[in-house]
């Protein structure tokens, strides 16, 4: 199962997110895993990381996958609940520190949602999304945003479900209640 959760900033995704890997755990047992792309490199993000690891607690195995997401994912047991967070972070980090182009950065991920598939892992990631304005005139960020929007149209199409959250709360566009 791959799931996609995406909302703005602060708006509950993480929690949703979470919650749906717990529930996929306890139907089908195994450990659950924490993707973690985000770096605590000043003190609110440093915070941030902190009260997320806090709010999990201890029984959640954390990775830190820098890009390879697919060799991230060929270390998790099969059959775990797995949380990717976030794809946006992980974008930004393919486009301006590794300077990939963005066909790179969608193939790493197509190659990492085949590896969930293939092991078994309920896969839940998560994204913000940042294309509900007017478009940037900068051309650095617009095509930072092309390419994430990129990534997220490829997510949508292989995930079993995507949930939009609004207010801290899930709304089903495919897969489950949709």
């Amino acid at each position: 199962m791959i799931a996609f959760v995406a909302g703005g900033a602060r708006s509950g995704k993480s929690d949703v997110a979470e919650a749906l890997v717990s529930e996929q755990r306890a139907r089908c047992g195994g450990a659950r895993y924490y993707l973690a792309t985000a770096q605590g490199r000043d003190d609110e993000m440093a915070a941030r990381i902190a009260r997320h690891r806090h709010r999990r607690g201890d029984d959640w195995v954390t990775l830190e996958p820098p890009l390879a997401l697919a060799e991230a994912l060929s270390t998790i047991p099969r059959g775990s609940a797995v949380l990717l967070d976030c794809l946006t972070l992980w974008a930004s980090r393919v486009m301006f520190e590794a300077e990939l182009a963005a066909s790179e950065g969608r193939a790493m991920l197509a190659h990492g949602l085949v590896e969930a598939r293939c092991r078994e892992l309920a896969l839940v990631v998560v994204s913000n999304d940042l294309n509900e304005d007017l478009p940037p005139r900068d051309a650095q960020v617009w095509h930072y945003l092309a390419f994430l929007q990129a990534l997220h149209c490829d997510l949508a199409a292989e995930a079993d479900r995507v949930i939009e959250v609004v207010a801290g709360r899930g709304i089903d566009w495919k897969g489950e209640s949709a």
